[in-house]
């Protein structure tokens, strides 16, 4: 029988409330950040549990190009247990792009869209993924402001000025404290940067998720179904057939009330010919995959992880520096009193962010070299988005803006973020050693 007018809009209706419920916490997190019947994992201990893989990807569309990949996660959702996982994959992951060697992974979605990325996490990570999101960044702020905004616990101090932003310059000025964000302080927020770099910067937007989830499964959010639905509608594309958004949405209560699992791809900051990655463990990231949903890697699984990663570290390249101690994973936040010691810190407990700003090929590691020969920590090194910043600057506390006096380069050093972390970012008024 054919479907009268009136009932294909209905259906639609149902197709977009449907995605809304299922795909609203993911947008906010994959922006700045479904059920299939069998189960995508073949490895693990218990093969009697259907778990599904979903790619969530964050977009910044842009007109005259394809756009580049901002945020990377994958949600694992085992609907046996009725448990739910995230993983945050930062976007400096160095990985295998077929086609293109090694390279950071967000490089992947412009080399081969998301069927590209799609592949190199597969690689990665040793499951297939069974759906994919995909989330333009760029209705962050309005699905933000139609959800009523969200309740958040700001953890420190964040200020952070970057005039030559693309979008046309960026203010971040937050306060430490419980607070209810509109769309526009929560950009400010998720994306904020500092000594922490991408691992700070993932550990927010987990955070942020949650605040997301809670107000997402609230009864408020009813009367506001219409406006979500507008924005979301032009906002995301995905694969997911309706009975499959419908299934997932109708979860979204269980998954909450078993407890979402935040994680963050092992590994270590790194970086080679003044570009910043991030080394991941393979073996540990796998084994992390399943322990989420509180399952084990079985032999032939933990043998071929074990493969994939000492093919990995063969073909790392000799002159790759290592900045950190590496991180086991799982992202975690602590709320960060305000100081109540004003004398300055070490420069060994101190972590700095490195931005090369200057257009300068090779200054980002020259300028880190020259801290950690003074024994900061360098957590990361990043090519800022213009080569327009006419000053280096240094953005720390204030109780450690002695601490970066006498630097071998020019500088303005501010006041700015939490007591433990700075960031350098390098202006065209930068001169390279030569040395």
């Amino acid at each position: 029988m054919r479907k009268t007018r009136r009932q294909k809009r209905s259906f639609r209706r149902i197709k977009w409330i449907g995605l809304v419920l299922a795909v609203i916490i993911l947008i906010v997190v994959g922006g700045y950040a479904a059920l299939h019947q069998k189960s995508s994992v073949h490895e693990i201990g218990d093969t009697n549990h259907a778990i599904t893989h979903v790619m969530i990807m964050g977009v910044d569309s842009r007109k005259d190009d394809v756009g580049r990949s901002d945020t990377l996660m994958v949600t694992s959702i085992d609907q046996t247990a009725e448990k739910a996982a995230l993983l945050s994959i930062p976007r400096d992951t160095r990985v295998a792009i077929d086609g293109h060697g090694y390279d950071k992974i967000n490089h992947a979605y412009a080399y081969g869209g998301h069927e590209l990325t799609q592949k190199s996490l597969e690689t990665l990570l040793g499951v297939p993924m069974d759906h994919y999101i995909i989330i333009d960044t760029k209705a962050f702020e309005r699905i933000i402001d139609a959800i009523g905004g969200v309740d958040i616990n700001v953890e420190k101090r964040m200020h952070y000025e970057d005039p030559w932003d693309d979008n046309g310059g960026l203010v971040i000025d937050l306060y430490p404290g419980e607070q209810h964000m509109d769309g526009k302080k929560a950009i400010q927020y998720v994306r904020y940067r500092d000594g922490e770099g991408d691992i700070g910067r993932i550990g927010r937007q987990q955070k942020f998720m949650k605040a997301v989830m809670a107000q997402v499964l609230s009864p408020e959010i009813l009367p506001r179904l219409p406006d979500i639905v507008k924005e979301v509608s032009s906002a995301v594309k995905t694969d997911m057939s309706v009975t499959e958004l419908l299934s997932f949405a109708k979860q979204m209560k269980t998954f909450q009330a078993n407890g979402l699992e935040t994680q963050m791809v092992p590994g270590q900051p790194a970086y080679h010919k003044d570009i910043s990655y991030w080394i991941p463990d393979i073996t540990d990231v796998r084994e992390l995959m399943a322990s989420e949903l509180g399952l084990t890697l079985t032999n032939a699984a933990e043998q071929e992880a074990q493969e994939a990663e000492d093919k990995y570290d063969a073909d790392l390249p000799k002159d790759l520096k290592l900045l950190a101690h590496k991180t086991s994973g799982g992202t975690k936040l602590t709320d960060q009193k305000k100081d109540e010691d004003d004398t300055p810190m070490k420069p060994e407990e101190i972590s700095v962010m490195v931005i090369n700003s200057s257009g300068i090929d090779g200054a980002g590691a020259e300028v880190a070299a020259a801290l950690q020969k003074k024994g900061f920590i360098i957590s990361g090194v990043e090519n800022g988005r213009t080569s327009s910043n006419p000053t280096t600057t240094i953005t720390t506390s204030t109780r450690n803006t002695d601490v970066f006096y006498g630097m071998p380069f020019a500088c303005v050093i501010k006041d700015g973020g939490s007591s433990n972390q700075a960031v350098v970012n390098i202006g065209r008024d930068y001169h390279k050693t030569g040395k």
